[in-house]
């Protein structure tokens, strides 16, 4: 099995320092999408899709007018799961497997790039897509993402023993290495996925935090991206609760790295270790 780390979707939010805690505070600060393409023995597996190519030609639809230029986003083909999996030499449907994290734009953007695969995600996430529960879930997702009819396995956020979690091991058509964390929060179905390289365990926990400094003995954050990640979490004391569990986990097991879906710091050191 080899993992390859990716940014799908830059983001330049105003802020600077506030939100990446470098620089200025006049700049555009500076965030990725982190998605990883797995290659297993006899095909791809997508971790996460950023915000897709459509996200080009049709931006105010994907990502909606506001939101979009909120975050900053800076959506081009070259940074693309698309562009990716065509950069190793692959086919876009040599991929046959997404698992995502949560279903925001960022993350589940790229999905109608690669309508033949499987899509895993924890059925509190799709029920959240299908019967949101207020206004701000209701708006949350884009559902022209989600209008080629994506092919969708959904799972119960109960499984085996994992670190301290219940995770579930049997991802349906996976190969074992492959589990899906329950890391509720930032929405209602967010999960982790874990991946055993091997070497160690890589575990992707996509918005469930946003700034390493989170997972720090002393935890800590830049002050704007703080904020943003209370205006958009779902159940603050869940959210709460997995950070926690989180940093008992990098604190306790080094073998498992962790890293979130938005630090390029992270995205760099992991690129780099290969």
């Amino acid at each position: 099995m080899r993992v390859h780390h990716f940014n799908a979707g830059t983001l330049r939010p105003p802020g600077g320092r506030l939100i990446d805690g470098r620089g200025g505070l006049f700049r555009r600060a500076e965030l990725v999408c982190h998605c990883l393409l797995i290659e297993t023995d006899t095909e791809l597996v997508l971790v996460d899709t950023g915000m897709g190519a459509r996200a080009v030609s049709q931006p105010d639809e994907w990502m909606g007018r506001w939101f979009g230029r909120l975050v900053g986003a800076r959506p081009s083909l070259e940074e693309t799961a698309l562009a990716e999996v065509r950069r190793l030499g692959h086919r876009p449907e040599d991929v046959r497997h997404i698992v995502v994290t949560h279903l925001d734009f960022d993350h589940a953007g790229g999905l109608a790039d690669f309508p033949h695969a499987t899509v895993h995600v924890y059925a509190e996430e799709l029920r959240a897509l299908r019967s949101p529960m207020d206004v701000a879930e209701r708006h949350r997702y884009r559902h022209a993402q989600f209008a080629h009819g994506p092919q969708w396995m959904s799972y119960a956020d109960s499984g085996e023993p994992w670190y301290g979690f219940e995770a579930v091991r049997e991802l349906k058509g996976l190969p074992p290495e492959i589990l899906l964390v329950p890391l509720a929060g930032h929405t209602r179905g967010h999960a982790g996925v874990a991946v055993d390289t091997g070497d160690g365990w890589l575990l992707s926990a996509g918005d469930s935090y946003f700034h390493p400094g989170e997972l720090a003995a002393t935890p800590h954050i830049p002050a704007g991206l703080g904020l943003f990640e209370r205006l958009v979490q779902t159940v603050a004391p869940t959210r709460l609760h997995n950070q926690r569990r989180l940093r008992e986990l990098v604190r306790d097991h080094p073998e498992v790295r962790t890293f979130s879906a938005h630090s390029p710091t992270e995205l760099r050191d992991l690129a780099a270790a290969g």
